[in-house]
C-alpha cells in the first residue's frame, strides 16, 4: 500500500493514484477512512482509545496523543467521530499506521465508475417517522416558532435498510466517494459493530497552525437533471429569504462561538453557492488566526458544536424540540468525524449525508432546517433529496 509521513500542514506531494490506492484499501475491520479536499487518510488498527469519563474530551485527547507522542518520530494522530448527544461516547482511536495521500479530488482514477453488483443486496426499506408524521412534526415546530418560543430546529427523519446478507461497505464508500470527490469522504468505527460511512458537504472547522477555517452551509435546494432548471434553482436559492434567513442564524452562531479564540476573523457579510451530486447549498466560509496557538481543532470544533445547521437556535430549546420530536437515537449523525494530531492541526467535519451499518441493517439519516417560514411539503422533499446521495451509493431507492 501506498504511504507516507505525517505532515498535516503541508499538503502531501504524491502521484496520482495513490489517494484512490488508499481508498481501494480500505477494510471495514481495520480501518478508518477520511478523505477531504486537501488530503486523504487511512488509519490501520488501533494503538489507543480515548476514554469515555467525566473530563472534558478535549483533556482526554491532549493526554493520550501526549502519552504517545516519541521524539524525531510523526505526531500521533487520533481519528474517528463523536455523536450529536454531548453526554455520549465517542468513537476516537489512534490507529497503529497512518497512510496519507493527495486529495481525491485530484486524483484521475477516482472518477472510473464503480458499478452495481449483479448480486447487491435487495433492500427492504422502511422510513421513520413516515412523511406524513415528519410533515407533522414540522408544521407544529413552524407553529411554535411563529408564536415566537425559538428561531430555528433542525428536524431530521431515517431510513431504515435492511437486507439478506450484509453489504458490501468498501465498494458503497468507493461510490460516494467517484460521486463527489471534492467532498468530505469518510467509514470510521461508530461502536461496537457498527461502521458509520458517508460524504459530508460540510466542514466544521479545519486548524492549520495558526489559522482556522470553517464553512457552515445552510439553506438547501434538490439539483435537476435539467441544465436551465438546476441553474435556477440555484438562483433562487442564492435569493430565498427563507434560506438567507436561515443561513444567517447559522454563521451568526459560528462567529459569536469562534470570536473568543481568534484576534482576527473574518466573515463575509453574504453567502456563496456550493453543490454536490445532490443538492444546492448556501456557503459561507469564514477563516481566521488564533488568539492563541495552543488552542486545537477538537477545543474549536467543540465550541463550535452544534451549530444551528444541525441543531437550531436557542441550542437548549431545540435539543428539546429534537427529542420530542425525532423517534429516534441520532447517534453519530449530526456530530462530526475527522481527525487531529499532537501539534493541535486536524479536520473536523459535519457527519450528514451518511449512514450507520450493522450486520444485515443500514440505518440512513437526513433532516432539513426548519424556520417560520418552512412548509411541511417543503422540508419533507429536502430529507428525500438529501437521502439520494446515500440511496444511490447502496442501488436503493424509496
Amino acid at each position: 500500500m501506498p504511504t507516507s509521513l505525517h505532515e498535516p500542514t503541508a499538503a502531501p506531494t504524491l502521484s496520482p493514484g495513490m489517494a484512490t490506492a488508499l481508498l481501494d484499501s480500505y477494510r471495514p475491520a481495520t480501518d478508518r477512512f477520511l478523505a477531504s479536499p486537501h488530503r486523504t487518510l487511512l488509519g490501520r488498527g488501533t494503538t489507543a482509545e480515548i476514554p469515555h469519563d467525566s473530563r472534558p474530551l478535549t483533556h482526554r485527547v491532549r493526554e493520550v496523543l501526549g502519552a504517545l507522542r516519541r521524539p524525531g518520530a510523526p505526531a500521533p494522530v487520533v481519528v474517528g467521530s463523536l455523536p450529536f448527544a454531548p453526554d455520549a461516547p465517542c468513537a476516537l482511536a489512534v490507529p497503529d499506521m497512518v497512510h496519507w495521500a493527495p486529495p481525491l479530488r485530484e486524483d484521475p482514477l477516482v472518477a472510473l465508475p464503480v458499478p452495481l453488483d449483479e448480486g447487491r443486496p435487495d433492500w427492504q426499506v422502511r422510513e421513520v417517522p413516515s412523511p406524513e408524521v415528519y410533515g407533522e412534526a414540522v408544521a407544529a415546530a413552524v407553529a411554535r416558532m411563529r408564536a415566537g418560543e425559538f428561531d430555528k430546529v433542525v428536524l431530521a427523519r431515517t431510513l431504515e435498510l435492511t437486507a439478506s446478507r450484509a453489504p458490501d461497505l468498501p465498494s458503497m464508500l468507493r461510490r460516494l466517494a467517484s460521486r463527489d470527490p471534492a467532498g468530505y469522504t469518510f467509514a470510521v468505527p461508530s461502536g461496537p459493530g457498527r461502521i458509520l460511512i458517508g460524504a459530508s458537504p460540510e466542514l466544521l472547522v479545519c486548524r492549520r497552525g495558526g489559522r482556522l477555517t470553517a464553512n457552515p452551509l445552510a439553506g438547501s435546494t434538490p439539483r435537476s437533471a435539467d441544465l436551465a432548471e438546476d441553474v435556477r434553482r440555484a438562483v433562487a436559492l442564492l435569493e430565498s429569504p427563507k434560506d438567507l434567513h436561515e443561513h444567517a442564524v447559522v454563521v451568526a452562531a459560528v462567529r459569536e462561538a469562534l470570536a473568543p479564540l481568534c484576534h482576527h476573523l473574518d466573515v463575509p457579510e453574504r453567502p456563496t453557492l456550493v453543490r454536490t451530486a445532490a443538492m444546492w447549498h448556501l456557503s459561507t466560509t469564514v477563516t481566521g488566526e488564533l488568539a492563541d496557538p495552543d488552542t486545537t481543532a477538537l477545543d474549536l470544533a467543540s465550541a463550535l458544536h452544534p451549530t444551528p445547521a444541525v441543531c437550531g437556535a436557542p441550542t437548549d430549546v431545540a435539543r428539546a424540540v429534537i427529542a420530542a420530536s425525532e423517534p429516534f437515537d441520532r447517534g453519530p449523525y449530526t456530530g462530526m468525524v475527522g481527525w487531529q494530531d499532537a501539534d493541535g492541526d486536524g479536520e473536523w467535519v459535519v457527519t450528514i449525508r451518511c449512514a450507520e451499518a450493522e450486520g444485515r441493517a443500514l440505518r440512513l439519516f437526513a433532516g432539513a432546517g426548519v424556520v417560520a417560514a418552512s412548509s411541511p411539503e417543503a422540508e419533507t422533499a429536502e430529507t428525500a433529496a438529501k437521502f439520494r446521495t446515500f440511496l444511490h451509493a447502496v442501488g436503493a431507492s424509496l
